[in-house]
């Protein structure tokens, strides 16, 4: 499929939105462009889902966790429940 787009004044043009969705590609995306001899070519990288898990850890609040407190605290309330 191919259509034809005008160039900007400083070398920028509009991925066409059907290509977009078809790509799967949204704002703020980045893409890898090649220059080939055939011409130029445009690919979305393949997403790692592990970087893209360490971003959204970095953006979330911290919680942290006494295992040992929470550990008997479950255990008492278990207990409460079996002993009623």
């Amino acid at each position: 499929m191919k259509q034809e787009m005008k160039v900007g004044p400083k070398g920028q043009i509009v991925i066409p939105k059907l290509f977009r969705e078809e790509k799967k590609i949204y704002p703020g995306d980045r893409v890898f462009i090649e220059l080939k001899e055939e011409g130029i070519i445009i690919e979305k990288p393949v997403e790692n889902p592990i970087k893209i898990f360490e971003e959204v850890s970095k953006k979330g609040k911290s919680i942290k966790i006494d295992s040992d407190k929470d550990y008997e605290a479950m255990m008492e309330e278990r207990w409460k429940k079996v002993s009623t």
